[in-house]
């Protein structure tokens, strides 16, 4: 039997839009993938505080992903206290999956940028493989301290990822490459203008039924 495959995607989900589920579905599809956690961070080490709340964004996640297959709204950043540590996620779904299973942490290109400023770095790669959703025009040289903290770890393919439980990099271009903005959502929001086709329409639904994102 071979061990599971399995991927946490996280982000503020501020909110959830068709980027970022059509991003979860094509990593579930290139890495033969049982499961994708997508995880909201309750307190983001590195960005503002979210205009809604962890648990709003939660319900709206939920929503977004509905029945799609594999991929699953992960409260556990909102259970804990204190910042949203990706190498705490990380060790928690290693105790969840197993010391075998192939654990992957999904980034985008610019969070890949500042790797080398988060919380313990160097424990993500003793934890899980990274892999990061490449955008176009994203082969500038690294910056230094990035570069150093990742050296040996890239690998070509999948494939070759999956062969070890962690500790590899991996650039994947999705795809569709949806260029759906967070920003530019609760821009359109707060100006009462239409999200119409940039988020799933239950989480229009609900943004619109409880008065989310407008100016205050």
């Amino acid at each position: 039997m071979e061990p599971p495959r399995v991927a946490m995607l996280g982000g503020t989900f501020d909110p959830v839009h068709l980027g970022h589920l059509r991003s979860a579905v094509e990593l579930l599809e290139a890495l033969r993938l049982d499961r994708v956690h997508m995880v909201p961070a309750k307190v983001p080490p590195l960005r503002g505080t979210p205009q809604v709340t962890p648990e709003e964004r939660l319900a709206l996640l939920r929503l977004g992903i509905g029945d799609t297959p594999g991929l699953v709204a992960d409260p556990r950043e909102l259970e804990r206290d204190g910042p949203s540590y990706s190498a705490d996620t990380l060790a928690s779904l290693r105790e969840e999956y197993g010391r075998q299973a192939r654990l992957v942490m999904a980034l985008g290109h610019d969070a890949f940028l500042r790797l080398a400023d988060w919380h313990s770095p160097q424990r993500l790669f003793q934890l899980a493989h990274l892999v990061v959703i490449e955008r176009p025009g994203s082969d500038a040289p690294l910056p230094s301290a990035l570069a150093k903290l990742v050296e040996g770890r890239e690998v070509a393919g999948p494939e070759a990822l999956m062969r070890y439980p962690a500790g590899g990099l991996l650039r994947l271009a999705l795809p569709t490459r949806m260029a759906v903005s967070a920003t530019e959502v609760r821009r359109r929001l707060a100006s009462d203008r239409s999200v119409r086709y940039l988020l799933p329409e239950a989480v229009e639904a609900r943004i619109h039924s409880n008065l989310l994102y407008r100016c205050r």
